[in-house]
């Protein structure tokens, strides 16, 4: 593990800009796992620039995100698909079917799970996992406790949890229920994990991580 500590969230994400844009080059058709949240934000703006101003291509990568809400339509604009075309898919040249995520509409859950899994397989596995961190310690949608052997699968979303997404939906009732997340064995299978955590509300789960127990 290497912890790199910057004096500001947009100083550290054009250096994460920059550790995803080496992978990239150096495996033109990397497997990338992407997250959503606040956290990568600014690391998607900074590739997007990149992408425009220095010629990094994205149309030989593939990506698969961590996780989507249950039974949201993927034109939600709170949906994990729609935040992702947002903010990189469509500034950049991802070729066409090279994004997935997590079907959450899919009428056998399960089934969709066990899908994502091979197609993560099928690809080679990811070589580039980003992340970032909830306040109680999670990983995509993890929560403490979940094996570390765990794979994509449905999971209930904590209060807490509905309330750290409130809002973009408005109110935290009003965000769904459950989700399909990748688990942690799947995650821990990456090549390589790029963790983002900032401020004061996530402090203490990164010290934890870093200096505590598992």
């Amino acid at each position: 593990m290497e912890v790199i500590v910057k004096p500001t969230q947009e100083a550290a994400c054009k250096l994460a800009a920059r550790i995803v844009a080496r992978f990239m080059r150096q495996k033109p058709n990397l497997v990338l796992g992407c997250a959503t949240g606040s956290s990568p934000l600014p690391l998607y703006a900074e590739l997007v620039r990149m992408h425009r101003e220095e010629q990094l291509s994205f149309r030989s990568v593939t990506s698969f995100n961590l996780d989507e809400y249950v039974g949201l339509d993927p034109r939600h604009p709170a949906s994990f698909r729609a935040c992702m075309e947002e903010h990189l898919f469509r500034h950049v040249d991802f070729a066409p079917g090279a994004t997935h995520l997590p079907d959450g509409c899919a009428t056998d859950l399960a089934a969709a799970c066990e899908s994502y899994e091979q197609a993560i397989r099928r690809a080679g596995g990811i070589d580039l996992q980003i992340l970032g961190i909830g306040g109680d310690g999670h990983l995509a949608f993890n929560e403490p406790t979940s094996s570390l052997r765990s794979r994509t699968r449905l999971k209930t979303l904590t209060a807490h949890t509905r309330q750290a997404n409130a809002s973009a939906f408005g109110s935290p009732d009003k965000v769904p229920g459950h989700v399909l997340t990748m688990g942690l064995g799947t995650i821990m299978e990456a090549r390589c994990c790029l963790l983002l955590g900032f401020g004061a509300s996530k402090a203490a789960a990164i010290r934890d991580m870093i200096e505590g127990p598992v």
